[in-house]
Parts: structure tokens; sequence; C-alpha cells
């Protein structure tokens, strides 16, 4: 019997390399816990930004939920079958990408790193992954865009502004900037209740960083009299210093920082609520594919359906924005029990995403045998990004990639496609 010989693939390569250049490895561990640890110890002298980046709402209970999730789903892997060579690629809204990993959407990078969002889009563009640009970012629209560069793949995540003028303004910039795709966040029409940031009083927007998408916004910069700027924030980011220019030493460059985040804050995370009825005021401002983020219930994803919403992100921010919730895998395993989501699904009206709490190779399988047709990740490449800046996210995305490619041929898969929805085959719910 002849045996089919292996293809090489950029993932096995990447794997292959490690033993063979026997080099120690970027972030000096693959592990993510050891990642953790490190980027911890490498932002001591920080640790609100890193507890702002991430740290959770309340008694961090939902973090926890989302692991406890992942861990209860139990793989159960079929032997001998002929998964030599395997396909991660997939097609998600009419585009081919190399794996079905997404760069989520989060802000204020430049908190942690001084390249910030740049490093993370640039990362992004070397290893195939598309880049979620989050509405929180430290760099501008345009200037992430060509960070990305021209053949980088890129979806803009929408914080929601207050006035219609504005928004219209940012989808427009957006369109413009190459982001091909748009996701709604639903779950932070007001900032969690999150005490390590409210022990400190640790807001990075009152100071001025993470506003930079406003900044650069002619028509929010002009209700002032100001003209756009496209700027970058100085790492690190030291708020008491900010406040004390302005407040103390009447600095006006510090005043003006603190008036415009105040300002841009309550254009985006000002308390005020949206209707599902509002989306027909996105769907008439946007030309593309629009996808919701922050469904948790089924009931939520059916009306996404009803409303002709081409996506939905199941994910509850991390754990971010409220205590005691369910995790997010948990949500997502009954709202793929839901008959409309998954007809939906099937004819190809709804995509269907995960995210919170993916940490691993194996994290992404689980995911997609629930239903998940591409999965985000955050928490780790930002862990990357604090230690060794594009080259600590570049590993973060390549491990995660070559983890899940070997792991689904060991699963008994050949194709990432394959695994979709094939929960009662793959996985098993054993008690914690």
């Amino acid at each position: 019997m002849t045996t089919t010989p292996a293809q090489s693939t950029r993932w096995m390569k990447y794997f292959s390399d490690i033993y063979g250049h026997a080099k120690p490895p970027v972030l000096g561990s693959f592990a993510v816990k050891e990642i953790e640890d490190k980027a911890r110890e490498v932002m001591k002298d920080h640790l609100p930004a890193y507890m702002y980046t991430f740290g959770s709402a309340g008694t961090c209970s939902t973090d926890a939920a989302n692991r406890r999730a992942f861990n209860r789903w139990k793989i159960v892997p079929a032997m001998l079958k002929d998964c030599t060579n395997r396909n991660v690629e997939t097609t998600i809204f009419g585009a081919k990408f190399h794996a079905p990993l997404f760069i989520a959407p989060v802000g204020v990078q430049g908190i942690l790193h001084a390249d910030g969002e740049l490093a993370t889009a640039r990362a992004a563009a070397a290893c195939g992954i598309p880049y979620i640009m989050s509405s929180a970012s430290s760099r501008s629209i345009e200037d992430i865009a060509r960070a990305n560069g021209p053949n980088g793949q890129r979806w803009y995540q929408l914080y929601w502004p207050r006035t219609d003028e504005i928004t219209i303004s940012l989808l427009n910039r957006a369109k413009a900037a190459g982001f091909t795709a748009l996701v709604i966040t639903l779950d932070t029409m007001l900032l969690g209740w999150r005490p390590h940031d409210l022990d400190t009083a640790y807001i990075p927007f009152f100071y001025g960083v993470g506003i930079q998408v406003g900044l650069s916004d002619p028509v929010f910069m002009k209700r002032f009299g100001y003209e756009a700027v496209h700027e970058t924030t100085k790492f690190p980011f030291e708020p008491e210093k900010i406040r004390n220019a302005a407040l103390n030493a009447g600095n006006a460059n510090a005043q003006k920082a603190m008036k415009l985040g105040k300002d841009w804050l309550g254009e985006t995370n000002s308390g005020f609520f949206r209707s599902w009825e509002d989306l027909q005021f996105i769907k008439d401002h946007w030309d593309g594919p629009i996808v919701l983020k922050g469904i948790q219930r089924a009931s939520d994803a059916e009306k996404a359906i009803d409303m002709g919403i081409h996506g939905i992100i199941v994910s509850n921010h991390g754990g971010r924005q409220i205590d005691g919730a369910i995790g997010s895998l948990d949500a997502f395993a009954k709202i793929m029990r839901s008959p409309k989501v998954l007809d939906a699904q099937a004819k190809g009206d709804l995509t269907v995403l995960f995210d919170s709490g993916i940490r691993t190779g194996s994290d992404v399988i689980k995911a997609m045998a629930m239903g998940a047709q591409g999965v985000l990740i955050a928490r780790p490449y930002m862990y990357g990004l604090a230690i060794a800046g594009q080259a600590g996210v570049e590993q973060i995305l390549m491990q995660t990639v070559t983890d899940m490619h070997i792991t689904m041929g060991l699963c008994g898969y050949s194709d990432v496609n394959d695994l979709i929805g094939k929960r009662d085959e793959l996985l098993e719910s054993v008690d914690d």
C-alpha cells in the first residue's frame, strides 16, 4: 500500500522549524499561562495598564466561567482517518482566509507597547490573519490600515456614536481605508463595573489615549474648531503626569487632551442604549457585511436573522462587562440548538463567529465543533504585544493556528470546514 506524502504548509513548517532551529521562542515559552505571567512581569511598573487590558468585571467570575466552559467540553478523537494533508483555509463573506482565526478588536493597545495597534496590524498581515480594529484604538483608522498593508484583511469594530453625523463619518472612513466588514459591539453602551480600574480611577480615554479615532475624525474635531490629527500616543502612558499638567500646571495641551477625551467617551460609551430598530440606520449607511458582537441569547441571534444581519459574534466581551454571567461557550451551545439559527447558517444567510475564552488551538476546534465558522482571539495576542511587540503577536498567531492544524488531524479531521457543527461526534460535556 502506497501512502500519500505530506504536503508542506506554513503551519507545519513553523512547527518543524521550532525543533530544527532549536532557538527559544520570542516570548520565552509557548505555554499560554507562562506567557501571561511574563506579560504581567513586563508590565509590573505599570500594573494599572495591565489590569485595564486583562482584568474583568466585578469578581472576574464571567472570565472564569469562560474558561470553565472550555474545560467542561472535552474532545473525543477518531482514529485511522487519512489526515496526512490538512487544510485550514476557509471562506467567510465570499473572502478566502488562510485560517479561521481573527484578531479580536481590543482597544488602547498603546498602553502596553509603544507601537500599539500598528504592531498588531502588521503582525496580522504577516501571518495572514484578519485584523478587527477597535473603535477605541490608540491610532487612527487610516494609520492602522496602512500598517495592515494593501494585502491585509481587515474589519472595523464600531462603538456606536451617539450622533448620526459622527457615525456616518466613521463608516465612510473605514470603508475608504479598506475595511470590508463592520462589527457592531452591542454589550458596551457604557463601561462595565470593573473594580480594578475603579480603585485607581484608571481610564485612558479621559487623558486623550484610546480616542485617536475621534481625534482624527474631521466631523468630531470640527465641533470644537480643531483640525483632525493623526497622532502617536506616548509610551508608557502616565495619566498622573497628564492630570497634573492639566489641573496644576495649566498645560494647554494636557487640558485639551482631557476635554476631548471626555467628549469622545461621551460619544462612544455614553450610556445611550440602542434598539433593534436603530440597526436600519447602519444598514442604510454601510455597504458591506454587518456583524453583531455580544450575542448571548438564542432569541437575540434569531432577531438578527429577522433584521437581515449578515453575521453574529457570540461573545461576552471576555467577561469585561457583566459579572456573574454565563460562559460564552455555554451560551453558544444553547444558541446553536436553535433551529432558526442552524437553518440560516446552513443556507448561508447567517455567519456565526465565536469570541471569549480562546487560548489554544484546541479551544478553536471546540468552538468550531460547536458551530463557529471563525473564532476571535484577544488576551493571548495582547500578552505577546506587551512582551515583544509585533514579533510577540506573530508568535501567538502562528502557534495558535499551528496547534489547531496539528490537533485537528489528531482528532481525525483533514479540513477545518468539516469541524463546523460536529459537536455530537467530536465533543462530550463532562462535569467539572
